[in-house]
Protein backbone atom coordinates (compact mmCIF):
# COMPACT_ATOMS: atom_id res chain seq x y z
CA UNK A 1 0.00 0.00 0.00
CA UNK A 2 1.55 3.27 -1.16
CA UNK A 3 -0.80 6.26 -1.17
CA UNK A 4 -3.87 6.85 1.00
CA UNK A 5 -6.47 9.54 0.35
CA UNK A 6 -8.59 10.83 3.24
CA UNK A 7 -11.68 13.00 2.94
CA UNK A 8 -12.64 15.01 6.00
CA UNK A 9 -9.03 15.15 7.16
CA UNK A 10 -9.59 18.43 8.99
CA UNK A 11 -12.22 16.95 11.32
CA UNK A 12 -11.67 15.31 14.69
CA UNK A 13 -11.38 11.76 13.34
CA UNK A 14 -9.59 12.82 10.17
CA UNK A 15 -6.95 14.84 11.99
CA UNK A 16 -6.12 11.98 14.35
CA UNK A 17 -6.17 9.36 11.59
CA UNK A 18 -3.94 11.44 9.32
CA UNK A 19 -1.39 11.81 12.13
CA UNK A 20 -1.61 8.09 12.92
CA UNK A 21 -0.98 6.96 9.33
CA UNK A 22 1.43 9.55 7.95
CA UNK A 23 4.54 7.97 9.46
CA UNK A 24 3.92 4.75 7.53
CA UNK A 25 2.19 5.85 4.32
CA UNK A 26 2.02 8.62 1.78
CA UNK A 27 -1.17 10.26 3.05
CA UNK A 28 -3.03 13.02 1.25
CA UNK A 29 -6.31 14.81 1.94
CA UNK A 30 -9.18 15.48 -0.42
CA UNK A 31 -11.57 18.36 0.20
CA UNK A 32 -14.87 16.81 -0.86
CA UNK A 33 -18.13 18.74 -0.91
CA UNK A 34 -21.26 17.83 -2.80
CA UNK A 35 -21.70 19.53 -6.17
CA UNK A 36 -24.23 18.16 -8.64
CA UNK A 37 -22.86 15.94 -11.43
CA UNK A 38 -19.27 15.99 -10.19
CA UNK A 39 -16.70 13.20 -10.21
CA UNK A 40 -13.32 12.89 -8.54
CA UNK A 41 -9.94 12.09 -9.96
CA UNK A 42 -8.66 9.40 -7.63
CA UNK A 43 -4.92 8.90 -7.59
CA UNK A 44 -4.40 6.64 -4.59
CA UNK A 45 -4.36 3.01 -3.51
CA UNK A 46 -6.93 3.46 -0.75
CA UNK A 47 -9.70 5.97 -0.05
CA UNK A 48 -10.91 6.62 3.49
CA UNK A 49 -14.15 8.59 3.25
CA UNK A 50 -14.79 10.48 6.49
CA UNK A 51 -16.35 13.64 5.12
CA UNK A 52 -20.02 14.18 5.86
CA UNK A 53 -22.53 15.99 8.03
CA UNK A 54 -22.67 14.91 11.65
CA UNK A 55 -25.73 14.81 13.86
CA UNK A 56 -26.96 18.31 14.76
CA UNK A 57 -27.76 18.57 18.48
CA UNK A 58 -29.39 21.98 18.00
CA UNK A 59 -31.75 20.67 15.31
CA UNK A 60 -31.27 23.71 13.09
CA UNK A 61 -29.81 21.99 10.02
CA UNK A 62 -31.70 21.72 6.75
CA UNK A 63 -32.53 18.01 6.24
CA UNK A 64 -31.38 18.22 2.62
CA UNK A 65 -27.85 18.95 3.85
CA UNK A 66 -27.64 15.45 5.35
CA UNK A 67 -28.64 13.72 2.12
CA UNK A 68 -26.26 15.78 0.01
CA UNK A 69 -23.27 15.45 2.36
CA UNK A 70 -23.78 11.86 3.54
CA UNK A 71 -25.52 10.16 0.62
CA UNK A 72 -25.04 12.02 -2.65
CA UNK A 73 -21.39 12.88 -2.00
CA UNK A 74 -20.63 9.28 -1.01
CA UNK A 75 -22.24 8.05 -4.24
CA UNK A 76 -20.05 10.35 -6.30
CA UNK A 77 -16.87 9.36 -4.50
CA UNK A 78 -17.66 5.65 -4.61
CA UNK A 79 -18.45 5.80 -8.33
CA UNK A 80 -15.10 7.52 -8.85
CA UNK A 81 -13.43 4.77 -6.80
CA UNK A 82 -14.98 2.07 -8.99
CA UNK A 83 -13.56 3.76 -12.09
CA UNK A 84 -10.11 4.23 -10.55
CA UNK A 85 -7.11 2.00 -9.85
CA UNK A 86 -7.66 2.29 -6.09
CA UNK A 87 -8.16 -1.08 -4.42
CA UNK A 88 -9.66 -0.15 -1.02
CA UNK A 89 -12.64 2.03 -0.11
CA UNK A 90 -13.44 2.64 3.57
CA UNK A 91 -16.69 4.47 4.34
CA UNK A 92 -17.22 5.88 7.81
CA UNK A 93 -20.88 5.31 8.57
CA UNK A 94 -22.34 5.22 12.11
CA UNK A 95 -24.25 2.93 14.45
CA UNK A 96 -27.01 5.53 14.20
CA UNK A 97 -27.63 4.21 10.70
CA UNK A 98 -28.99 1.14 12.48
CA UNK A 99 -30.84 2.48 15.51
CA UNK A 100 -31.24 5.71 17.42
CA UNK A 101 -32.38 3.82 20.51
CA UNK A 102 -30.82 0.45 21.21
CA UNK A 103 -32.99 -2.48 22.17
CA UNK A 104 -30.50 -5.08 23.28
CA UNK A 105 -26.99 -5.28 21.86
CA UNK A 106 -26.46 -3.81 18.39
CA UNK A 107 -24.78 -6.22 15.97
CA UNK A 108 -24.30 -6.26 12.21
CA UNK A 109 -27.35 -8.51 12.03
CA UNK A 110 -29.62 -5.95 13.70
CA UNK A 111 -32.26 -4.81 11.20
CA UNK A 112 -31.63 -1.12 10.49
CA UNK A 113 -34.38 1.29 11.49
CA UNK A 114 -32.88 4.80 11.61
CA UNK A 115 -35.20 7.66 12.55
CA UNK A 116 -33.12 10.81 12.03
CA UNK A 117 -32.02 12.43 8.77
CA UNK A 118 -28.44 11.76 9.88
CA UNK A 119 -28.98 8.03 10.33
CA UNK A 120 -31.19 7.63 7.27
CA UNK A 121 -28.73 9.42 4.97
CA UNK A 122 -25.88 7.24 6.20
CA UNK A 123 -27.93 4.09 5.66
CA UNK A 124 -28.82 5.21 2.13
CA UNK A 125 -25.10 5.57 1.43
CA UNK A 126 -24.43 2.11 2.85
CA UNK A 127 -27.14 0.55 0.70
CA UNK A 128 -25.84 2.23 -2.43
CA UNK A 129 -22.31 0.93 -1.83
CA UNK A 130 -23.47 -2.60 -1.05
CA UNK A 131 -25.70 -2.76 -4.13
CA UNK A 132 -22.94 -1.93 -6.64
CA UNK A 133 -21.07 -4.80 -8.31
CA UNK A 134 -17.54 -4.84 -6.91
CA UNK A 135 -14.80 -5.39 -9.51
CA UNK A 136 -12.24 -8.10 -8.81
CA UNK A 137 -9.31 -6.87 -6.77
CA UNK A 138 -11.26 -4.18 -4.94
CA UNK A 139 -12.31 -4.27 -1.30
CA UNK A 140 -14.94 -2.15 0.46
CA UNK A 141 -15.40 -1.67 4.20
CA UNK A 142 -18.33 0.10 5.83
CA UNK A 143 -17.48 0.98 9.41
CA UNK A 144 -20.15 1.75 11.98
CA UNK A 145 -18.41 3.35 14.94
CA UNK A 146 -20.18 4.24 18.17
CA UNK A 147 -19.30 7.44 20.06
CA UNK A 148 -15.65 8.24 19.27
CA UNK A 149 -13.42 10.10 21.70
CA UNK A 150 -9.79 11.17 21.87
CA UNK A 151 -7.57 14.28 21.71
CA UNK A 152 -9.54 17.11 20.14
CA UNK A 153 -12.81 15.50 21.23
CA UNK A 154 -15.90 17.70 21.30
CA UNK A 155 -19.44 17.21 22.47
CA UNK A 156 -21.14 15.63 25.47
CA UNK A 157 -17.95 14.14 26.90
CA UNK A 158 -16.48 17.62 27.19
CA UNK A 159 -19.61 18.74 29.05
CA UNK A 160 -19.05 16.00 31.61
CA UNK A 161 -15.40 16.95 31.92
CA UNK A 162 -16.20 20.61 32.54
CA UNK A 163 -18.73 19.74 35.22
CA UNK A 164 -16.17 17.72 37.14
CA UNK A 165 -13.52 20.42 36.63
CA UNK A 166 -15.82 22.99 38.24
CA UNK A 167 -16.56 20.65 41.17
CA UNK A 168 -20.22 20.53 40.16
CA UNK A 169 -21.82 17.35 41.58
CA UNK A 170 -23.08 15.00 38.88
CA UNK A 171 -26.87 15.34 39.15
CA UNK A 172 -27.85 12.34 37.01
CA UNK A 173 -26.60 9.57 39.28
CA UNK A 174 -30.15 8.18 39.48
CA UNK A 175 -29.85 7.06 35.86
CA UNK A 176 -28.19 3.66 35.39
CA UNK A 177 -27.01 2.85 31.87
CA UNK A 178 -24.37 1.08 29.81
CA UNK A 179 -22.84 2.60 26.68
CA UNK A 180 -20.28 1.52 24.15
CA UNK A 181 -17.53 3.97 23.25
CA UNK A 182 -14.62 3.96 20.84
CA UNK A 183 -11.18 5.38 21.55
CA UNK A 184 -9.70 7.08 18.51
CA UNK A 185 -6.51 5.00 18.72
CA UNK A 186 -8.53 1.78 18.52
CA UNK A 187 -10.36 3.11 15.46
CA UNK A 188 -7.07 4.08 13.80
CA UNK A 189 -5.69 0.61 14.56
CA UNK A 190 -8.68 -1.07 12.91
CA UNK A 191 -8.38 1.10 9.80
CA UNK A 192 -4.67 0.38 9.52
CA UNK A 193 -5.36 -3.35 9.72
CA UNK A 194 -7.92 -3.06 6.91
CA UNK A 195 -5.41 -1.20 4.77
CA UNK A 196 -2.45 -3.48 5.46
CA UNK A 197 -4.12 -6.83 4.91
CA UNK A 198 -5.95 -8.54 2.06
CA UNK A 199 -7.45 -11.37 4.12
CA UNK A 200 -10.26 -9.32 5.68
CA UNK A 201 -13.47 -9.68 3.71
CA UNK A 202 -15.38 -6.68 2.40
CA UNK A 203 -18.49 -5.85 4.38
CA UNK A 204 -20.09 -3.96 7.24
CA UNK A 205 -18.34 -3.84 10.61
CA UNK A 206 -19.30 -2.29 13.93
CA UNK A 207 -16.37 -0.66 15.70
CA UNK A 208 -16.37 -0.24 19.48
CA UNK A 209 -14.12 -0.77 22.48
CA UNK A 210 -14.30 -4.17 24.13
CA UNK A 211 -16.28 -3.10 27.20
CA UNK A 212 -19.14 -0.70 27.82
CA UNK A 213 -19.26 1.85 30.63
CA UNK A 214 -21.98 3.71 32.49
CA UNK A 215 -22.04 7.49 32.65
CA UNK A 216 -21.55 7.21 36.41
CA UNK A 217 -18.38 5.20 35.76
CA UNK A 218 -17.19 7.93 33.39
CA UNK A 219 -17.63 10.49 36.16
CA UNK A 220 -15.37 8.36 38.35
CA UNK A 221 -12.72 8.12 35.61
CA UNK A 222 -12.84 11.87 34.97
CA UNK A 223 -12.51 12.56 38.68
CA UNK A 224 -9.49 10.26 38.95
CA UNK A 225 -7.83 12.01 36.00
CA UNK A 226 -8.15 15.28 37.92
CA UNK A 227 -7.10 13.75 41.26
CA UNK A 228 -10.52 14.44 42.73
CA UNK A 229 -13.10 12.43 44.56
CA UNK A 230 -16.21 11.89 42.41
CA UNK A 231 -19.19 13.98 43.46
CA UNK A 232 -22.65 12.71 42.59
CA UNK A 233 -26.15 13.43 43.79
CA UNK A 234 -29.29 11.44 43.17
CA UNK A 235 -31.96 13.80 41.84
CA UNK A 236 -35.30 12.13 41.04
CA UNK A 237 -35.60 11.35 37.35
CA UNK A 238 -38.89 13.23 37.01
CA UNK A 239 -37.29 16.46 38.21
CA UNK A 240 -34.36 16.09 35.79
CA UNK A 241 -36.73 15.41 32.90
CA UNK A 242 -38.72 18.53 33.80
CA UNK A 243 -35.63 20.74 33.64
CA UNK A 244 -34.59 19.10 30.36
CA UNK A 245 -37.92 20.12 28.82
CA UNK A 246 -37.27 23.68 29.97
CA UNK A 247 -33.90 23.39 28.25
CA UNK A 248 -35.70 22.47 25.03
CA UNK A 249 -37.60 25.76 25.12
CA UNK A 250 -34.76 28.05 26.14
CA UNK A 251 -31.93 26.18 24.36
CA UNK A 252 -30.05 25.44 27.59
CA UNK A 253 -27.07 23.04 27.81
CA UNK A 254 -29.33 20.36 29.31
CA UNK A 255 -32.18 19.51 26.97
CA UNK A 256 -34.17 16.35 26.30
CA UNK A 257 -31.90 15.09 23.53
CA UNK A 258 -28.71 15.66 25.52
CA UNK A 259 -30.27 14.04 28.58
CA UNK A 260 -31.05 10.98 26.49
CA UNK A 261 -27.51 10.82 25.14
CA UNK A 262 -26.04 11.12 28.64
CA UNK A 263 -28.29 8.51 30.26
CA UNK A 264 -29.48 6.02 27.63
CA UNK A 265 -28.05 2.54 27.24
CA UNK A 266 -26.50 1.83 23.86
CA UNK A 267 -24.30 -1.25 23.65
CA UNK A 268 -22.58 -2.26 20.42
CA UNK A 269 -20.90 -5.60 19.71
CA UNK A 270 -17.45 -5.53 18.11
CA UNK A 271 -17.21 -9.32 17.80
CA UNK A 272 -17.26 -9.37 14.00
CA UNK A 273 -14.36 -6.94 13.46
CA UNK A 274 -12.26 -8.49 16.23
CA UNK A 275 -12.79 -11.94 14.72
CA UNK A 276 -11.89 -10.66 11.24
CA UNK A 277 -8.70 -8.97 12.43
CA UNK A 278 -7.71 -11.83 14.71
CA UNK A 279 -5.98 -9.44 17.13
CA UNK A 280 -7.06 -7.64 20.30
CA UNK A 281 -7.58 -3.91 20.29
CA UNK A 282 -4.47 -2.09 21.56
CA UNK A 283 -6.28 -0.12 24.29
CA UNK A 284 -8.93 -0.98 26.83
CA UNK A 285 -11.91 1.35 27.20
CA UNK A 286 -10.46 2.76 30.42
CA UNK A 287 -7.01 3.32 28.87
CA UNK A 288 -8.58 5.15 25.94
CA UNK A 289 -10.54 7.43 28.23
CA UNK A 290 -7.49 8.13 30.36
CA UNK A 291 -5.70 9.37 27.24
CA UNK A 292 -8.67 11.51 26.26
CA UNK A 293 -8.97 13.03 29.72
CA UNK A 294 -5.24 13.69 29.84
CA UNK A 295 -5.54 15.66 26.61
CA UNK A 296 -8.35 17.68 28.16
CA UNK A 297 -6.19 18.25 31.25
CA UNK A 298 -3.45 19.62 29.02
CA UNK A 299 -5.69 22.32 27.56
CA UNK A 300 -7.12 23.50 30.89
Amino acid sequence: MDKILITGASGFVGYNLYSYLESSYNVDSLCARYVINQSFKVSADAIIHLSGKAHDLKNVANPQEYYEANFELTKQLFDSFLQSNASIFIFMSTVKAVADVAEGIITEETIPNPKTHYGISKMQAENYILNQPLPEGKRVYILRPCMIHGPGNKGNLNLLYRLVSKNVPWPLAAFENQRSFLGIDNLCFVIQELINRNDILSGVYNVADDTSLSTNELIVLISKSQNKQPKTIVVPKKIISFFARIGDVFQLPLNSERLLKLTESYVVSNDKIISAIGKPLPFSAEEGFNKTFQSLNDVQ
